[in-house]
């Protein structure tokens, strides 16, 4: 893959900020909705339903919703590990019980986020996961992901590649964030598939 030249660095700002625009627009009751919408689709998925070990993430503001997902996960008895953000945007992990397990964690100037109340398992943890749930702003044909440019999960792919880890990964979106292209840069890594509220796209 070739590095992002200064145009495709601008094209990757200004296509975040359109998909953030975007999901601004939407009501508490939209991302409820359709947060429903995702748990139900996302349940369907093969991977998920023999997994013994997802690590996913709360969906936090306008993100396609996780909560309803996350309970349905854990009413199965999967062992759901969710991210706790470390202060080099690296991610440790603990385990979601309950949305009483739940704690809001201020980072700096940046939105409470909803991390696990719990013992913290370490960065390694994920390596255990069945399946991967990633946030993300767009996926595009080859099911290379847009994310936020913080490099959390960038980091989680890399430390999954690096131990042959071979979890299913899938990115949670709004039907819209599916499109046919976004920028590239040399440690992108595909996800196997993508989930929106009215369908699943899946990837070579």
């Amino acid at each position: 893959m070739s590095r992002l030249g200064p145009e495709d660095e601008s094209g990757k700002r200004w296509l975040r900020r359109d998909l953030l625009a975007v999901r601004s627009r939407l009501t508490a009751g939209d991302v409820q909705e359709t947060g429903a919408a995702l748990a139900a689709r996302a349940l369907e998925l093969p991977e998920l339903a023999h997994a013994r070990t997802v690590a996913a993430y709360v969906s936090v503001g306008s993100e396609p919703g996780t909560r309803a997902l996350l309970d349905a996960l854990h009413a199965r008895g999967v062992h759901v590990l969710l991210p706790a953000l470390l202060a080099d945007n690296d991610l440790d992990w603990g385990a979601y019980d309950g949305p009483d397990s739940l704690v809001g964690v201020r980072h700096g100037g940046r939105m409470t986020l909803l991390e696990p109340a719990g013992d913290r398992l370490g960065p390694e943890a994920v390596l255990a996961a069945d399946a991967v749930l990633l946030p993300g702003l767009a996926v595009d044909a080859r099911g290379l992901r847009l994310g936020r440019g913080g490099g959390s999960y960038d980091r989680v792919l890399a430390r999954l590649e690096r131990a042959a880890a071979d979890p299913a990964l899938v990115v949670l979106l709004y039907d819209s964030e599916v499109v046919g292209r976004v920028p590239e840069e040399p440690h992108d890594r595909p996800v196997h598939a993508a989930v929106t509220p009215s369908a699943v796209h899946r990837f070579r």
